[in-house]
């Protein structure tokens, strides 16, 4: 069996969709035969202007290959991204061109990725499996420009309904996109599988705790995309001013709304928040133990009450407090699942003080959330799914 995997991000790239795939090439190794073929077709990391790493162009990754395509460098903005993927998807198809694959595995929170994953299981004759982490058509027209979503809004409807409709089966990282997945799409078969703890965390469980030291400030710590889906310009200013001396808000990372969150702090004259630029996994570590309070926020849009962020499994996996201004099906999954989080409106600065006030500061257990949110057990779960709609497959993956 011959399988095309497909993702714009993979290790050592630092996003969602590297974390996810890195773990899930490990499962399909465990699951393939030395018969079997398995290709990861991926871009070298290109995540953020401001962070890159060195990665092979071409690699084998257990029985994996993995080649890698040089993309042009680009910012956040809606157009560097369509040329940045319209690169991309060029070089996918002249790497692809000379096999036949049976099984196409592509993840997606842009859904171009997984409209070319459809193209080529149709070129092929494949089976085709769509990994979607976001609602692409739904978040556009939240965050583009009025005239400029009246354009896409229509144009990328029509893609994700061709894309769909041509999968044998669609999983989904949060169940609060069933309402908006089974409903446009009842004749597909859609799964649910989270995004989970990934073994750099669970292998350092315990060692995230700290005590205050007394004299110094308070760090409430977020690292992760600075993007109009965070939001951060319109809560971080209004937060920062709020606590005030004694505290401070590190924010690492990089995005479209950073030079907007720089103006207004500077627009503020705030000196109790420092903005760092994104480090890679084990630097990140050493940040989450050096901080008092973790910190996600996601912006006002109707879309993001349907997403489950990837940020609070990671979150979830220290003994620390979490400051959390998310709604919809994301707040009801932390307030069942993730102990000692305050939650509060996404863009609510009083709110957000009054959660702040409402944490626990101690170390807390977490070790239920843990155990159920592993990602190798997810990873495992999610290689099974893909590999059932073989049909010599599906008697030995069938629960």
């Amino acid at each position: 069996m011959r399988i095309l995997l497909l993702s714009l991000y993979f290790p050592p790239d630092l996003s969602a969709g590297s974390f996810r795939m890195g773990p899930l090439v490990n499962a399909l190794n465990e699951r393939l035969g030395p018969e079997d073929q398995l290709d990861v077709v991926t871009a070298k990391p290109t995540r953020y202007g401001s962070y890159s790493k060195e990665a092979a162009d071409e690699e084998r990754i257990g029985g994996a290959r993995v080649r890698r395509i040089t993309l042009p460098k680009h910012q956040s903005g809606f157009i560097d991204q369509a040329k940045t993927f319209i690169a991309f998807a060029r070089e996918v198809l002249r790497l692809t061109s000379d096999t036949r694959y049976d099984l196409v595995i592509s993840t997606s929170s842009r859904l171009m990725t997984a409209a070319l994953g459809a193209y080529i299981a149709q070129r092929d004759g494949a089976r085709l499996c769509l990994d979607i982490r976001d609602i692409f058509v739904d978040t556009i027209g939240d965050v583009l420009p009025r005239k400029l979503a009246f354009v896409a809004v229509p144009f990328f409807d029509l893609v994700e309904k061709w894309t769909i409709r041509r999968a044998n089966l669609v999983t989904l990282v949060s169940r609060g996109f069933s309402s908006y997945f089974e409903r446009r799409y009842p004749q597909t078969t859609f799964r649910y599988l989270t995004n989970g703890i990934d073994r750099e965390f669970i292998d350092r469980v315990g060692t995230f705790g700290k005590d205050h030291e007394g004299g110094q400030p308070i760090r409430l710590l977020y690292a992760g995309n600075m993007g109009a889906g965070q939001g951060l310009h319109r809560i971080v200013p209004g937060l920062a001013e709020g606590l005030g001396d004694g505290y401070e808000i590190i924010l690492v990372g990089d995005g479209g709304t950073r030079p907007a969150l720089e103006a207004e702090i500077a627009a503020r004259g705030l000196s109790n928040v420092e903005l760092r630029k994104p480090v890679g996994r084990d630097d990140l570590l050493d940040l989450y133990r050096a901080a008092d309070v973790l910190f996600l926020h996601l912006n006002d849009y109707d879309a993001f009450k349907k997403v489950l962020p990837s940020k609070l499994f990671e979150y979830g996996a220290t003994e620390k407090p979490i400051l959390a201004g998310i709604g919809g099906h994301a707040a009801e999954f932390a307030r069942s699942e993730i102990p000692n989080l305050g939650l509060f409106a996404p863009c609510d600065v009083d709110g957000a003080l009054r959660a702040f006030r409402s944490l626990d500061t101690g170390q807390t257990d977490r070790s239920a959330f843990i155990a159920k949110y592993d990602r190798a057990a997810i990873s495992g779960q999610l290689a099974d799914a893909f590999l059932s709609v073989m049909p010599e497959r599906s008697s030995l993956t069938d629960p």
